[in-house]
């Protein structure tokens, strides 16, 4: 499933073509993703003009002129493809990219019209569309916590946040209630670098071992987004390029593989938390 850095790599393509274009030729070609599209999808979409693109946790928000917000999801395998038509090519006739586009549109600035459609092989994706004045408090946003990136998380967050909580750190970090958008990746790659064992009780985690660990949270995913996310199977970009972090992980899907750590001995473990794979090392990690 794309986690933070893929979602904003994503929100970056999308903004310089669809900020303060007018949207038209609105196609939905399905009634549903993994719930079904708002009432009248296509219709209240057509004509708005996006003000802004924003990132909410794993979230995509498109600010309207019309005073709603069109929020996607992109699930495990949603993507976004953007094409150019060439203006007065009858844009509304360009054919689907495929039986897994279930809807597209043109973006449309002057004389520039670009085609954004959206696939989703296994449709665990979602869209809905919310008035702006009624997100925080929306089912899908209300009781999230801080954004990781954002000035509301630190060190003394997590701690407040952990207290006496007896869920290890690993499981504590991927709860979204304590930290917007963290996956499992990611939360990986910081626990390693923090030198801190995923298996350890959050609550047990000391106040200057989790400032430190906030802030190498903050440094893998401003690495991650930079390298434009990580491809593992089925992410790309709006431009349809992969993502290369992959190819820096240090221990994520590394299982059996010597432990990168200067001097280190250890090989990198795999277990099983919260139904998610926890990539660590044993020896680097012990407490």
């Amino acid at each position: 499933m794309p986690e933070l850095p893929e979602v904003e790599t994503v929100r970056r393509g999308l903004e310089p073509v669809l900020v303060g274009a007018r949207l038209s030729a609105v196609r939905q070609n399905r009634p549903d993703l993994r719930f079904p599209f708002p009432d009248r999808f296509a219709e209240r979409l057509d004509g708005a003009v996006v003000q802004q693109i924003d990132r909410r946790a794993k979230y995509l928000l498109a600010t309207l002129s019309t005073g709603e917000t069109w929020v996607t999801h992109l699930g495990m395998t949603g993507r976004f493809t953007l094409a150019g038509v060439a203006p007065g090519g009858f844009a509304h006739q360009v054919p689907t990219a495929g039986k897994h586009e279930h809807m597209s549109l043109d973006a449309v600035s002057g004389p520039l019209v670009t085609r954004v459609g959206y696939t989703d092989a296994r449709r665990f994706g979602f869209m809905g569309l919310i008035p702006a004045g009624a997100l925080e408090t929306h089912a899908w946003f209300a009781g999230l916590g801080p954004e990781p990136l954002g000035n509301g998380f630190s060190g003394t967050h997590l701690a407040g946040a952990f207290a006496g909580r007896k869920p290890s750190i690993k499981v504590s970090l991927l709860d979204q209630r304590h930290v917007a958008g963290l996956g499992n990746i990611y939360v990986c790659e910081a626990l390693f670098r923090a030198r801190i064992s995923p298996r350890l009780p959050a609550g047990q985690v000391s106040p200057p071992r989790l400032e430190a660990l906030a802030a190498v949270v903050r440094d893998v995913l401003t690495e991650a987004i930079a390298a434009g996310g990580s491809t593992l199977k089925d992410f790309a970009n709006a431009e349809g390029g992969q993502g290369y972090f992959q190819h820096r992980f240090d221990v994520y899907g590394r299982e059996g593989q010597p432990c990168l750590a200067d001097g280190c001995t250890g090989t990198v473990t795999r277990i099983v938390q919260g139904g998610r794979s926890t990539f660590f090392c044993p020896v680097c990690q012990k407490g």
